[in-house]
């Protein structure tokens, strides 16, 4: 289960997001600008929304507990180079 909660909003957005499953849980603190969420969206869908997209693409890829504690959601194409190609097949599902 992906728990994602907006807990700021500066010059990005500052989510607290919770991961749970298996064994325990994970928590993570992540930001995204407007422009990230409106470029990975389409404005189609929340930053709520779209953080949870994410993780859903980064479990696929490794277990909770590798994913990093503290990120810009930017980061994650450093190291999966499909993510922005990706993340749209991740909005659509339910």
């Amino acid at each position: 289960m992906i728990q994602v909660r907006r807990t700021g909003e500066h010059d990005s957005l500052i989510f607290d997001v919770v991961v749970r499953g298996g064994k325990g849980e994970t928590r993570h603190h992540v930001t995204m600008s407007r422009e990230t969420c409106e470029r990975l969206t389409s404005g189609k869908h929340t930053p709520e929304r779209c953080l949870e997209a994410a993780f859903q693409f980064l479990l696929d890829r490794e277990p909770k507990e590798s994913i990093l504690r503290r990120f810009d959601v930017t980061a994650i194409s450093r190291y999966f180079p499909e993510f922005e190609r990706e993340i749209r097949r991740y909005l659509s599902q339910s």
